[in-house]
């Protein structure tokens, strides 16, 4: 290929070479890319993508276990019996608050910020940033300790809720990039399988934070039946510390892989307008997956539609675009509230259920030592594990049906089995949690079949669909307006919450009105996904809602042989 300007100097040279339009390269390379088969690069964006979102659910959910570790060792002593001031230090609903609830902050600021960003400046110079902050952060909260030795001005609790809020940013970033690398990377017939294997690394993280949790409570178990002091356990504070600290681990391994991914041909064509460079990506993913770029060719800028403020507006203007957005937005936002209602707070659930007369939680009876602790802290993460595992096979099973059934299907379903599910348990919540009752296992059973029904249904649609229905100017920024709404329904969820436990109410009623409420929201969620098309079999670009022909004015290639693109 030469650029334009050189046409009329190279082409009589070359008699069976072809010549045609920015236009039609455009789209023969893009048809190249949607129809081609599963190639190494796009394993390497699912290994590398996927690394992400499991220390992005590692991270997050990990706080789950390690507050009340946390409250063992810095809460307040809630109770006192006038001799023994630690029988049940945990921490106070301001603090728990604020651990709980820093990291969804950051990450809603986070997916505005990097879905913007990966549309200004592409999403390879973006991928990587993100993971550097998670790493910082996350090691900065295992080495964090409370201003002036104790007595400063800020506690540690405090320290800590700001590295999460900094980490939040970092994992904020993964949403839309990682989405959207594999979504413009992927062939139209597998691309919903490919960011479903992506998206279930959540699952995955969740649990190995559980696991991880419970194996550390038992390789200190030593310490905690040696000890006697429970207002000074020195294996809580490292555990936490390790716990959280491990977090950095999968990062750091998939680190150079992101800096080394390459930009998505789509970027380069549609946001670039540098078409000839993309073309010779797509060749080159389609042959030998490696990818060079010589800084001395030629640039030859297609006229194109360009991101602006006035284009933002011309675009979404139109109801038809603006419902879009409309329903991935609410639809993300109504179901990360039970979402994150409810999986940050796994371990407050635990605590009204009972196995064999003892307590997932705090005890209502203590001896006052540590072992006590420690059989506290290895039943409650016994319980998480239990509870994180149900959620693996929802992801894989939408796997499995994504693209032969459709995501609106799926989304659907999803939306109604939880609706129904969080209504019934809403409503006999007292009784099924108890005390004395035989019906803990029902509450187990239901619980663990929404955990299913989150995954197999609009967990996993409500990820992929914003990554797929916007054009390539606005997809990271689209897809991060999406994401950053269902944070803030976590972060509701987290503060109504939190506010009910400052007003004394009890746990048992409020989790109860809570699943009610969830319950009704997700009847409202059905709705949403009314608003949203179909994406299964459908290209990028024909669900972007603009006419693909013509969308390059002007400009002229010439193909040679031997350089021709793929079909």
């Amino acid at each position: 290929m030469v650029p334009t300007s050189s046409l009329a100097t190279h082409a009589p040279k070359e008699p069976s070479g072809v010549t045609y339009t920015l236009d039609q390269e455009r789209v023969g390379a893009l048809e190249d890319l949607d129809k081609a088969s599963f190639r190494l690069i796009h394993l390497k964006v699912f290994l590398v993508a996927g690394a992400g979102f499991f220390t992005d659910a590692y991270d997050t959910f990990a706080i789950n276990i390690a507050s009340l570790m946390l409250g063992y060792v810095y809460g307040t002593d809630l109770t006192s019996d006038g001799q023994n001031v630690c029988t049940s230090r945990q921490l106070s609903p301001d603090q728990d608050l604020g651990l709980k609830v820093a990291a969804p902050v950051g990450t809603f600021v986070g997916q505005l910020l990097f879905g913007w960003l990966a549309d200004k400046v592409g999403r390879k110079r973006m991928y990587g940033v993100e993971l550097m902050i998670i790493i910082t952060a996350t090691f900065a909260q295992a080495l964090a300790g409370p201003g002036g030795g104790g007595h400063g001005a800020v506690d540690i609790i405090s320290v800590l809720a700001i590295w999460r809020f900094v980490m939040g940013i970092g994992i904020g970033g993964d949403y839309p990039l990682s989405a959207i690398i594999s979504s413009e990377f992927s062939a139209t017939r597998n691309r919903g399988r490919i960011m479903t294997a992506v998206f279930a690394s959540q699952g995955t993280g969740t649990f190995v934070a559980s696991l991880v949790a419970f194996i550390i409570v038992v390789a200190f178990r030593g310490q905690f039946i040696s000890g006697e002091d429970i207002c000074d356990p020195p294996a809580i504070d490292s555990m936490w510390r390790l716990l959280i600290g491990l977090g950095c681990v999968p990062g750091a391994v998939a680190l150079y892989f992101r800096l080394t991914i390459p930009e998505t041909p789509r970027f380069t064509m549609d946001i670039e307008r540098n078409v000839q460079q993309a073309s010779d990506d797509i060749h080159n993913i389609l042959t030998t997956g490696k990818f060079a770029h010589d800084p001395d060719v030629i640039v030859q800028r297609a006229h194109a539609p360009r991101a602006s403020w006035a284009d933002f507006r011309r675009y979404f203007g139109k109801w038809e675009n603006m419902k879009v957005l409309i329903g991935t937005s609410y639809s993300w936002f109504v179901l990360d509230m039970a979402f994150y209602g409810l999986g940050l707070n796994s371990s407050a659930i635990l605590q009204l259920l009972r196995d064999n007369n003892v307590n997932f939680g705090v005890p209502t009876e203590m001896g006052y030592k540590l072992a006590d602790f420690y059989s506290n802290l290895k039943s409650i993460c016994a319980g998480n594990l239990v509870l994180s595992a149900t959620l693996i096979p929802g992801y894989w099973v939408s796997f499995l049906f994504i693209d032969s059934w459709g995501r609106k299907p799926i989304q659907f379903m999803g939306f109604g089995v939880l609706a129904i599910l969080f209504i019934a348990i809403g409503f006999s919540f007292d009784k099924l949690v108890q005390n004395g009752n035989k019906t803990e296992d029902v509450f187990m059973f239901l619980y663990c079949l929404a955990n299913f029904f989150q995954n197999f249904g609009a967990n996993t649609t409500t990820f992929i669909i914003p990554g797929e229905v916007f054009p390539t100017r606005y997809r990271s920024t689209a897809h991060g307006i999406s994401a950053a709404s269902g944070k803030f329904g976590a972060i509701i969820s987290q503060i109504i919450l939190a506010k009910l436990a400052g007003d004394g109410i009890p746990l048992r009623e409020a989790l109860g009105t809570f699943l009610k409420i969830f319950g009704f929201l997700m009847l409202t969620g059905i709705g949403s996904t009314l608003l949203l098309p179909e994406t299964k079999g459908r290209t990028l670009e024909e669900l972007s809602n603009e006419d693909m022909e013509g969308f390059f004015k002007g400009g002229l290639c010439q193909q040679f042989p031997g350089h021709a693109l793929i079909t």
